[in-house]
């Protein structure tokens, strides 16, 4: 009885709400889409269903109902509007991109040579699996393809080189792997506009609720020189709070050498991924200037990639994992702006500016990025943590804050999306993966997440002080 009443507890929350009278300045059909967008999220949270089904349910009974648009054809073009957003495309291309590097072992390569020359003891160890996390972030937005997928089967070899597995001496070596490349990846999350998917869909969302553009440059600028220290600091904070017992592992670079020498001299096919790698960097970064749109660059050099065999037209369309965070990302973008076109957005603005009004605009700023950062404990998915709360984050700071300073929030709520993953063993994509290897227990993750969130978050309290 129970997982019935959990697989179904979305759908009997939004009827429960929307059973409940409309509250004061806000229309039955702003009630009745709220209702149905708590639905959703509580759906993108639990997933009873999977993810996109949740939203593709979501936009379809709102547009049904007509809830955005009485006009039935304008409530078929609200419902679909997602699919013809620019960014959703972006993510979709950004997922092949990871593909590429998978397919051609440029990706794996990558690891192994940084373990080759600075795995002779173990915190070069943790600095090599940074780095290469490091290096794949800007060209792969799903940090679970980048950590869980091309660098944990290879790490997951090192600990049983030294006999530490999670039953025996997980603390020799295996845990301290373990926390470094997952705390890697959320600080590499953060660095890039590109490295994580959710940052895609925030800018979306932020420029549909303030009409505030965050190009790929304009995050680099900001958040590159404010994450590299942490980058840097995170291995050896790591080796200085969770200390391997092994610190030496000359095993590794004579492992990681034998590796390389099994896939040969670099192909073709990795200088071509890496040349294609680099020019959308370059459109990314230089696109504005060059008269590109980033989509359309990630797309043609897609093309480029599929064209010159680098992966091929099946593994496009067969890309199964690509085309789900495309339908999951279309319909909540559609579900976001329903927010704005039924006057959800601006009757909680009117509520929170109630709350908040009368203190001073820094003050304001710093408790928006620390309320956005402690309430992920509440989420397992950062994509539903962005799609819940970025739209009322952004227009209580429009309410709140001078216009000027609205742009650098927007940044800094955005920004800390990557880093809050460390908190819960479930806060981001790879994280249940790392976890799941068995090296760190519950309780140890959950005190490890709590020390190095609280150095996170006080980093990114710091920046928007800086920043604002």
């Amino acid at each position: 009885m129970g997982k019935y009443i959990l697989k179904f507890s979305p759908v009997i929350v939004a009827i429960i709400m929307a059973l409940f009278p409309s509250p004061a300045g806000l229309s039955p059909e702003g009630w009745y889409f709220l209702s149905i967008f708590i639905g959703v999220i509580i759906g993108l949270i639990i997933e009873p269903i999977p993810a996109a089904l949740v939203g593709l349910l979501g936009v379809s009974i709102v547009a049904a109902l007509g809830l955005v648009d009485p006009n039935p054809t304008a409530s078929r073009n609200w419902a679909l509007s997602g699919f013809s957003n620019g960014v959703i495309w972006l993510i979709f291309s950004a997922f092949m991109f990871a593909l590429g590097y998978q397919k051609t072992g440029l990706g794996k390569r990558i690891s192994l040579v940084l373990i080759k020359y600075l795995g002779k003891s173990t915190l070069g160890l943790g600095y090599a699996i940074a780095f290469s996390d490091a290096i794949l972030a800007p060209f792969m937005p799903s940090n679970t393809a980048r950590s869980a997928g091309t660098i944990y089967p290879i790490v997951s070899n090192i600990p049983l080189m030294f006999n530490s597995t999670p039953d025996h001496e997980p603390r020799k070596i295996g845990s301290y792997l373990t926390w470094v490349a997952i705390a890697a990846t959320c600080v590499t999350s953060s660095m890039f506009l590109t490295a994580l998917a959710p940052n895609l869909l925030a800018i979306d969302l932020i420029a549909q609720t303030t009409n505030v553009q965050i190009s790929w440059g304009q995050w680099a600028k900001v958040m590159i020189p404010a994450m590299f220290p942490l980058f840097i600091l995170t291995p050896w904070l790591a080796y200085v709070i969770y200390p391997p017992t092994q610190k030496t592992s000359p095993e590794a670079p004579l492992w990681a050498k034998k590796e390389l020498e099994k896939l040969g001299a670099i192909t073709r096919k990795e200088l071509m991924m890496l040349g294609y790698a680099v020019l959308a960097l370059i459109f990314w970064i230089f696109g504005k200037e060059l008269g590109v749109n980033s989509t359309v660059a990630a797309i043609l050099v897609l093309s480029l990639m599929v064209l010159s065999d680098i992966i091929t037209w099946e593994d496009v369309i067969s890309n199964k994992s690509a085309w789900n965070v495309l339908i999951w990302f279309a319909t909540l973008v559609a579900m976001a702006s329903g927010l704005s076109k039924t006057g959800v957005l601006s009757w909680i603005g009117n509520l929170s500016s109630s709350y908040l009004q009368g203190l001073p605009p820094f003050t304001v700023a710093l408790f928006l990025v620390l309320m956005f950062f402690m309430l992920h404990y509440f989420f397992a998915s950062t994509t539903a943590h962005t799609t819940a709360l970025m739209p009322l984050f952004m227009v209580t700071a429009t309410v709140l804050l001078p216009a000027e300073m609205i742009p650098q929030i927007a940044l800094m709520l955005a920004g800390s999306l990557g880093l809050m993953g460390i908190i819960t063993p479930y806060a981001t994509g790879p994280s249940p993966i790392w976890y799941g290897s068995g090296f760190i227990s519950q309780a140890r993750w959950w005190f490890l997440g709590a020390i190095f969130g609280a150095l996170y978050l006080a980093s990114m309290l710091i920046l928007t002080a800086l920043y604002v």
